[in-house]
């Protein structure tokens, strides 16, 4: 961390960051946020984003590098979250890698073949262990099946993956935050395809969020709620509900 990061940074909205100081200001944010955490897991943590930097390089989301996106996830979830565990959060770094990128994660040329996404997510453990790999595992789209609507496989397949994993559950929110509630920083054909992808969503994430097993404290889920019941405010206003 450069010693003239701003602290102010720590008290910006994410897509504040995002609009005035871009990628570097997130990744300012980033290591403002992990130097609170011990020696070992910064190092862990610099190192994940660096492999997620190249990983993801050149692939944009609309108006941003992608980066940006899975910076803004991790650093929600140990700001608004208040979550410090290192497995869960160079997870949430690499939440998209397996689905995204998986033939550069595995070690190959680029997009030849079939998806590798077994070689992609053993290189995760290999890299940060099997728990890491299993989060990522959990929070990574089905290969869909031609013969039926994506959306209702992708439906199936969050409720199915993140009932087994507790801590999936918080990468899972923290990525729908990003797409949801930010959807109003979307533009183009993409705001109306992602408001009525996640509008089906929200309740099943509400009802996740709401049991016991998740880690998460009771003043952490209320913000949560509030956040779905600002994307569905959202959402039913682009849809003209």
């Amino acid at each position: 961390m450069e010693a003239t990061t701003p602290a102010y940074l720590l008290t910006m909205p994410l897509h504040a960051i995002t609009e005035v100081l871009g990628e570097q200001g997130l990744r300012d944010r980033f290591a403002l946020e992990i130097h609170r955490l011990p020696e070992d897991d910064q190092a862990v943590l610099t190192d994940a984003m660096e492999l997620t930097a190249r990983l993801h390089e050149g692939q944009r989301r609309v108006r941003e590098p992608y980066l940006n996106h899975v910076l803004r996830v991790a650093i929600r979830i140990m700001c608004y979250y208040h979550v410090t565990e290192r497995d869960v959060l160079v997870a949430a770094l690499l939440h998209d890698a397996v689905e995204d990128q998986p033939w550069r994660l595995a070690g190959m040329p680029d997009k030849e073949g079939p998806a590798p996404h077994d070689a992609a997510l053993a290189e995760v453990e290999r890299r940060y262990g099997a728990r890491v790999a299993r989060l990522v595992d959990a929070v990574t789209n089905p290969v869909y099946t031609p013969d039926r609507d994506h959306d209702e496989q992708y439906l199936e397949h969050v409720v199915e993956s993140l009932d087994a994993e507790p801590w999936a559950r918080v990468i899972k929110v923290s990525d729908f935050t990003d797409n949801g509630v930010g959807i109003v920083h979307t533009t183009g054909p993409k705001v109306m395809r992602a408001a009525v992808k996640y509008t089906p969503l929200v309740p099943l994430l509400r009802e996740l969020v709401s049991r016991p097993d998740t880690p998460l404290p009771g003043e952490v889920k209320t913000h949560i709620f509030r956040q779905f019941d600002l994307a569905e405010q959202r959402f039913r206003a682009i849809l003209g509900e």
